[in-house]
């Protein structure tokens, strides 16, 4: 298995209940850590803004999901072409 690359301290944005989850037991884990590294600590206050951030989302309303991209609930495979 390849070696994981070290992390650049910064977390990529909370989206979803999945992502808020996963964000939060990371934060959790490096917060526990007494002997963390710059990139560590910059990874956490950036992950601790991002959540942050989501809460702020929940708490305006439920009115726009931003996973809703708005676009047509259809599969790909639905192109109307069944003409075969």
């Amino acid at each position: 298995m390849p070696k994981r690359k070290k992390t650049n301290g910064y977390a990529r944005p909370v989206k979803t209940k999945r992502d808020y989850e996963n964000a939060a037991a990371v934060a959790k884990r490096l917060s526990s850590q007494s002997d963390r590294d710059s990139a560590a600590e910059l990874r956490l206050q950036s992950l601790l803004k991002q959540l942050e951030q989501y809460d702020d989302l929940e708490d305006d309303g439920d009115e726009h999901d931003p996973t809703d991209y708005g676009g047509p609930r259809r599969r790909w495979s639905d192109n109307g072409s069944d003409d075969k």
